[in-house]
């Protein structure tokens, strides 16, 4: 259940919701989970608008954007970070409406440590979000 954090200047994207969801969807796919709300209710991201004068490149250029996403570790294979980063990308530019945002936008995994994240309180390991994702299918 990862978590996008998308940093970039005030103004630089129109419709959050619209692109909220979209980063959301899809990382689950490259996460290959299931649509359980268990998944869908605890994967967000979170576009943090900031003042232009708050960001910049060592050259002063403040038109950049950040996307860091924290996912629990091994989810994502060399493969699947090639493909989070790029969709990533792409989805940024469509929803600024700048094909050339691209060339500006930065993508960071991070990876929690097995066991390092927590829902309700309790701090899953790799292998007891795989059981309970499997406890949840079934009871469907």
């Amino acid at each position: 259940m990862p978590m996008i954090d998308v940093y970039a200047a005030k103004g630089t994207f129109g419709n959050k919701p619209e692109l909220t969801k979209a980063l959301n969807e899809a990382l689950m796919r490259w996460e290959k989970v299931p649509p359980i709300s268990w998944f869908t209710d605890n994967t967000a991201a979170f576009i943090h608008e900031m003042e232009p004068d708050s960001l910049a490149n060592a050259n002063g250029d403040s038109t950049y954007v950040r996307i860091q996403v924290l996912t629990p570790v091994g989810v994502l294979d060399r493969d699947k970070k090639l493909g989070v980063t790029r969709e990533m990308t792409d989805i940024a530019a469509l929803a600024a409406g700048d094909p050339t945002l691209k060339e500006r936008t930065w993508v960071q995994i991070v990876e929690a440590p097995d066991g390092g994240w927590g829902i309700g309180g309790h701090a899953y390991t790799n292998e007891e979000i795989a059981t309970e994702a499997r406890r949840r299918l079934a009871a469907r």
